[in-house]
Order: C-alpha cells, then structure tokens, then sequence
C-alpha cells in the first residue's frame, strides 16, 4: 500500500482483491493551493498500470508548470480540462503493441481555501460530505449512470449492477473523451472524498456517509479502506481532504 498524509488530506491506494494494482494517485502542493488525481486503469499485460501512471504524471505536470496564483473559474476549467486531454493524447500515443486499447479514468481536483474545482472522465468519483451526508457529487461516465438517467433503473438498483464496470468515456482507450467539471463551496469540517470503484461500486453511499462523520482524514481513509477491502474484489484508491 502506498499512501501520503498532510494535516488535511490522507490519499492511499491498495492492491485490494487483484493480482497488480492498476489504480494510481497523485498529490501536489501549488502556491496557495492544492492539486489531486485519481485514476483507474484498465488494459491487458500490465497496460492499466502504464495508463493510470501516465495520465496522473501527465496532468500533474501541465497543472504544476501552468497553475497561477488568483486564477479564476474560467481559467481554472481550462486549465483541468486542458490537463485531461493531454493525460488523453499521452496514452493514446502510447498505446500500441501489447498496450493497444489501454485506458484510465481520471478525477482531478484543486482545493484553494474553501473551494474546489474538479474535473472527472470515467467513473471513478468526488463527493462533497457535510455532517455525514452527500451534498455534492460528480456523475459517472458508465452505461449504469445512463440506465439511470433514463428511468431504467434506481439509483438503488444500480449498486451491484453487472455493467457497473463498463464505463462510456476514459483517457485514453476506445472510449471518446468527455471532461466534466464542477466547482464546490466548502464549509469547515467538509470532507472531499475522491475514490476509484474498488470503494463506491462495494460500499453502499450510506455507509461512506457513516464513516465521513467522525475523525481526521487520515482515520476516514484507513477506515473507508478497512470497510473496502472487507467486501471488494478490485483495487481500492482513496483520497481524503478535510476542511
């Protein structure tokens, strides 16, 4: 297990129920800010490694060397979407060979004071706790998302869902591209709980709200993977931030 721990954040990645960890994360301090990513990789012969490594290096890299000190929203959604079509062209330009098709999701956020911005491909996911409940929260790019938009399914009846793993935009892969982007206001005590599926496709919403209530973000993580890897049969990566 690799992990990282500020007085805010906790973010950790483990190899869960598979064979090799395929998820990857990444953590950076700006000027008056924070930067992080998590990512999800997916590919034959080791490829998924390859892709989530080089989507998160790759996005770190243009938002380390690009990032300004009093950004606004609109350069900021720039910024991140520009960040995940370059992490896009990386593995694509990389995927030949054995790695052909290889892919990641993605989520990237930067906290600045009492704000986050975000930017998600695929279904790994953020969400906005406050007071051990949901108030905010990125939609996933997966075919049951959409079954849900359409009224085909509950919200209930997704969790557990057998295309709960087939995902309709990544970097990289046979997927098309589609950044969405968000911007949050938090309050003291909010947490952020950026996750791949290895933890949201196991543990029941209602749950993760539980375990936000109580604690510092680095006892949340650890006890938001014990909770994971009690039911999972992926990898797992978290990371937390508390306000």
């Amino acid at each position: 297990m690799n992990a990282t721990y500020t007085p805010n954040l906790c973010a950790l990645t483990h190899i869960g129920a598979r064979m090799n960890n395929e998820d990857d994360y990444a953590f950076l301090k700006l000027r008056n800010a924070y930067y992080i990513a998590v990512a999800d990789g997916m590919g034959g012969h080791a490829a998924g490694e390859v892709a989530s490594r080089m989507a998160t290096e790759t996005a770190c890299a243009f938002i380390r060397e690009n990032y300004k000190t009093g950004m606004d929203w609109l350069n900021l959604k720039f910024l991140l979407k520009r960040s995940h079509e370059l992490a896009h062209s990386k593995v694509v330009e990389n995927a030949v060979g054995e790695r052909e098709g290889m892919g990641t999701t993605l989520i990237s956020a930067i906290i600045r004071g009492n704000e986050v911005f975000i930017a998600n491909t695929g279904d790994s996911r953020a969400a906005l706790m406050r007071d051990g409940r949901t108030v905010a929260r990125t939609i996933d790019h997966s075919l049951v998302q959409r079954l849900i938009e359409e009224g085909q399914i509950t919200e209930e009846e997704a969790f557990g869902h057998p295309a709960s793993n087939y995902i309709t935009s990544a970097i990289g892969g046979r997927k098309p591209l589609r950044v969405d982007l968000y911007h949050w206001l938090a309050r003291p005590g909010d947490i952020l709980i950026m996750s791949t599926d290895g933890l949201h496709d196991y543990v029941r919403r209602s749950k993760i709200e539980e375990i936000s209530k109580a604690g510092n973000a680095r006892g949340i993580a650890f006890k938001l993977l014990e909770t994971a890897l009690e039911v999972t049969r992926d990898n797992v990566t978290i990371a937390v931030w508390k306000w």
